[in-house]
């Protein structure tokens, strides 16, 4: 297992694929005992595995509990996945910058503010 920054790329993992790379492919666990293990349904690991599902605080609890895959790991990895799919996705979100006395941005008078 590898640390948190390893999952930050330009295409992260989804830490289903992640699980059923780590898991059930290289430890030959199959997703009815992982289940069992984990104390949830096999069709929610299965979910998560096949990636038609996020990754949750709970789950990851449960992941660290059973197999010792990190939880701040886990969930970085999701959070990770869940910022390349927004940016992927970014043109279909319709938003034009708020003006703030003159900025654009938050950020700006932040900086501003911390400048005074």
């Amino acid at each position: 297992m590898g640390t948190a920054t390893q999952f930050r790329t330009e295409h992260p993992r989804h830490p289903g694929r992640f699980l059923k790379i780590k898991l059930i492919d290289e430890r030959g666990i199959s997703v009815t005992e992982a289940a069992k293990a984990l104390g949830v349904a096999r069709p929610s690991l299965s979910k998560l595995i096949n990636q038609r599902v996020h990754l949750s605080p709970e789950m990851a609890v449960r992941l660290e509990k059973a197999f010792g895959f990190p939880l701040e790991a886990m969930m970085q990895m999701q959070t990770a996945f869940d910022i390349a799919e927004a940016r992927r996705n970014n043109r279909e979100i319709e938003v034009k910058p708020f003006q703030f006395g003159g900025t654009t941005s938050v950020g700006q008078s932040a900086n501003r503010e911390a400048v005074r």
